[in-house]
């Protein structure tokens, strides 16, 4: 959009209408909880999401937190479980299908920032700092997984980019997610190692052997 200073706003491009005319099955959208605009944006996809299911489309949501107050000096709280799962919470409430979340990197953004409710529990009980049990967390919070979670592989780190795809599928699957979408990961490198990396992904989710936890 060549906006500068740079915002956490989103256009509509298209209508849900014009994706149904291109034989489109699905729509997507991203909304910016805890930015400025996230007010307008929770408005319009609602309505949009909701016109999407009458047409008989599925609805996927990009749930990402977007706020300078929610990144101390010491932890970056946008990869929180308890954020993103509040997160994921609107984000279901406003029909989304199916969630996109980063994988959760720590917790406790609430009591750090003492901003919401919070209770112990969510981080005794219902989470840990177990890397799985914080995406389960993410999970629970998509009405304990009747609405899908993928998780996003972020951006291309080089060579360890393989490795970090595995294992953001393995805690993925194990904690009851539905997948992982790579973008930079697999495009920003040659074709044949770009291939390796997405049939890595898939491999995880066909192996049997790698459960629920």
């Amino acid at each position: 959009m060549l906006s500068y200073p740079n915002s956490y706003d989103q256009i509509l491009f298209g209508t849900i209408d014009e994706a149904w005319n291109m034989g489109a099955v699905a729509v997507g959208a991203t909304v910016y909880f805890g930015s400025v605009e996230s007010r307008r944006q929770i408005i319009e996809i609602a309505r949009a999401f909701e016109y999407a299911h009458k047409k008989g489309m599925a609805t996927i949501l990009w749930c990402y937190l977007r706020n300078p107050a929610f990144k101390t000096e010491q932890t970056d709280f946008h990869t929180a479980a308890d954020l993103t799962g509040q997160a994921n919470h609107l984000g279901v409430t406003i029909e989304a299908d199916i969630i996109k979340q980063k994988l959760p990197e720590t917790n406790g953004g609430f009591t750090t920032l003492h901003f919401a409710k919070s209770d112990p529990r969510m981080y005794s009980a219902l989470s840990s700092e177990h890397p799985i049990d914080r995406c389960r967390y993410q999970v629970a919070n998509c009405y304990m997984g009747r609405a899908g979670l993928i998780n996003s592989g972020g951006e291309s780190h080089g060579d360890t980019d393989l490795q970090e795809a595995i294992i953001t599928a393995v805690i993925n699957k194990r904690a009851g997610g539905m997948g992982l979408i790579s973008g930079r990961k697999a495009f920003q490198k040659p074709l044949a190692d770009g291939v390796r990396l997405l049939n890595a992904i898939q491999d995880v989710y066909l192996d049997k052997s790698i459960t629920l936890a």
